[in-house]
């Protein structure tokens, strides 16, 4: 699902909100949420997940044309953490 999947499939869904409207909310949302992640805060929403920041490591890699080592700066990248009732849902939505 896109951003404008969801825009649309919430439009639909609440008629009484105009698409520009959802449109304007999804985004205020996301960048909320990508603002507090930039900050290193840590976003959790019940029944959903939970959102974070993680540390990897500076390490050695290998340029693939070389073989040469290429040192690997570290990097903060986001992490997502299902929660247990989105799980669960997803594990039932496959088994049927």
């Amino acid at each position: 699902m896109t951003r404008s999947d969801l825009v649309t499939l919430l439009a639909e869904r609440f008629p009484q909100i105009t698409h520009k409207d959802t449109e304007f909310a999804v985004k205020a949302i996301l960048d909320a949420m990508s603002d507090a992640l930039a900050k290193g805060h840590r976003i959790e929403i019940r029944g959903f997940g939970s959102f974070s920041v993680s540390r990897r490591p500076p390490r050695m890699g290998r340029n693939p044309r070389t073989g040469a080592p290429v040192p690997i700066p570290e990097k903060l990248v986001p992490h997502f953490k299902p929660g247990k009732a989105l799980r669960e849902a997803v594990e039932a939505r496959t088994k049927s």
